[in-house]
């Protein structure tokens, strides 16, 4: 998602609060009519379950549909949602049996049953759209629906499944209003979330009404929102100081956000450590340049991400140096440890071993508008050139475009964020670098696949640590991605507005009903 679109850390909130009468956590019962209007860079590729992977259109998903599960605010261990109950059937983890909730309805008045959920998953995995959650369901065989019984069949253990189940490619559709083979077309939205959408414009905004018919984990609705979506952070820093919305968040531009004042008494500033990652990522496949292990390795050689977090990020994001970010099980500095200095003698050697022309010309693409992506693209390329040993030809592209040109292959390298689905190691293995991974860099390693597997038998988490180790170090060896950095999360509401520290906790939910005015 992810782009986006992962956490056990989850969340250590800082909450800077000052005004008279303190924090209230209660809404205005006379402001719940009242619009609130969100403010927000990230973008919507797709308004479709199936054909979207990313951290913007997952967060409309948490509130326009439900999935069978979903996490609690900071919560790590899914809790029912459109379910009634959730299980393993028997002493395995190969079969996965839900009970759905009686009395949840459709927008057009139909009940929902098990085939709703069924044809949700099947049609998934049966459009596997380039850009959509498809990879996630790679231990998933079969489902069967039997009235409001629902029982998915594993192709192997996996313990992680209904964390899966929990995420934005769980989302339950009207089996009557998607087609089964292709995505539905339009801006109508068919879900049982606690908002419904009943307005979208593209890269514009989306108008989300509370849903009073909504049954499931969430205990209250909240008021009516409105998304507005910004094209990069500087047109979402003129919103937010103008007074255009009345919640920013995803993303101010770091001058702004290292700029927050915790005493001013016209914002509520919630800060948190998160699971969010940057990586960039490297196309394996012949011709590309970066076919051979040892170019990818030179360029790890190269990579100065301390200045990147303090020139480019203003210090809002910590450095990374593995797969796993800190603050999950299971969590390395392999890249430090095989590359723990910019040594532009060991990138030479080498290059020189790998018998490639110097210096080595690639493609570096990078989405418009997200973040600091043409400030961090121009540092990452001043950096390799620096050396002498590569030439970079950097180029931004509109978001959807740029995710279809790096999932067909036309880009050698780019830079993409990654949003925890939830909150395990498993988030950040398969789906960014198993065998056909949603980041489409061509990598494939039989023992990372292997490692990826045998996580996923164990229960107790904590016992896939040591797997998960492993997983890091073959990454470090093989270079399908150079780890850049870990976010912080930053949410910014007018004094007003309370609930901000829930919108974005680290659980992979985009909470918009905790909002409310006070």
């Amino acid at each position: 998602m992810r782009s986006v679109r992962m956490r056990i850390l989850l969340a250590l909130l800082v909450l800077a609060i000052v005004g008279v009468g303190g924090w209230k956590l209660l809404p205005s019962q006379d402001g719940e009519s009242k619009t609130i209007t969100v403010g927000t860079t990230d973008a919507v590729t797709s308004l479709d379950p199936a054909g979207a992977y990313d951290a913007g259109s997952w967060a409309l998903y948490s509130n326009v549909f439900q999935s069978l599960l979903t996490f609690e605010p900071d919560g790590a261990t899914p809790v029912p949602d459109a379910a009634r109950n959730c299980s393993f059937v028997g002493s395995g983890l190969s079969t996965y049996r839900c009970e759905l909730r009686t009395g949840l309805k459709f927008p057009s008045g139909r009940a929902m049953t098990a085939e709703d959920v069924k044809y949700s998953f099947d049609r998934v995995k049966k459009i596997k759209s380039d850009v959509g959650p498809a990879s996630l369901f790679s231990t998933l065989g079969s489902v069967d629906a039997d009235g409001m019984t629902v029982t998915f069949h594993l192709s192997t253990p996996d313990a992680t499944f209904p964390f899966k189940v929990a995420t934005g490619a769980g989302s339950i559709v009207d089996h009557t209003r998607y087609p089964l083979d292709t995505l539905r077309s339009g801006t109508k939205v068919d879900g049982t979330g606690p908002y419904h959408l009943t307005g979208y414009t593209k890269d514009k905004s989306a108008e989300l009404a509370p849903n009073h018919s909504y049954h499931g984990a969430v205990g209250h609705t909240g008021s009516p929102v409105e998304l507005r979506y910004y094209a990069d952070g500087n047109a979402l820093d003129a919103a937010w100081k103008n007074k255009q919305i009345d919640v920013a968040t995803r993303t101010l531009t770091p001058k702004v956000l290292s700029g927050l004042n915790p005493s001013d008494p016209d914002q509520r500033v919630s800060e948190s450590d998160s699971a969010e990652i940057r990586n960039l990522y490297l196309n394996t496949r012949a011709p590309s340049p970066l076919h051979d292990v040892r170019v990818r390795r030179a360029m790890a050689w190269l990579i100065n991400r301390e200045k990147l977090a303090t020139d480019v990020y203003a210090g809002t994001v910590d450095t990374l140096y593995s797969l796993v970010p800190a603050g999950i099980t299971g969590h390395t500095t392999a890249f430090f440890d095989a590359y723990p200095e910019q040594s532009a003698a060991k990138a030479r050697k080498l290059l020189t071993e790998a018998g490639v022309s110097i210096p080595v010309r690639f493609t570096y693409g990078y989405g418009e508008g997200r973040g600091s992506g043409a400030e961090e693209a121009a540092e990452i390329k001043r950096q390799l050139e620096a050396s002498g040993l590569f030439k970079v030809d950097v180029k931004g592209y509109e978001w959807t475009d740029f995710q279809k040109r790096y999932a067909a292959g036309k880009l050698d390298a780019y830079a993409v964020g990654w949003v925890a689905d939830y909150p395990d190691p498993d988030t950040f293995g398969g789906p960014l670098v198993g065998t056909g991974s949603s980041m489409n860099t061509g990598y494939s390693s039989k023992a990372v696949d292997a490692l990826v597997t045998d996580s996923q038998r164990y229960a107790d988490r904590s016992r896939a640590t040591g797997d998960f180790r492993s997983l890091q170090q073959q990454v470090a060896a093989d270079v399908p991605l150079i780890p850049l950095w870990q976010q912080k999360e930053y949410v910014v509401t007018t004094e007003d507005v309370g609930g901000g520290q829930y919108v974005n906790d680290g659980t992979g939910v985009f909470r918009l009903w905790k909002l409310g005015w006070i």
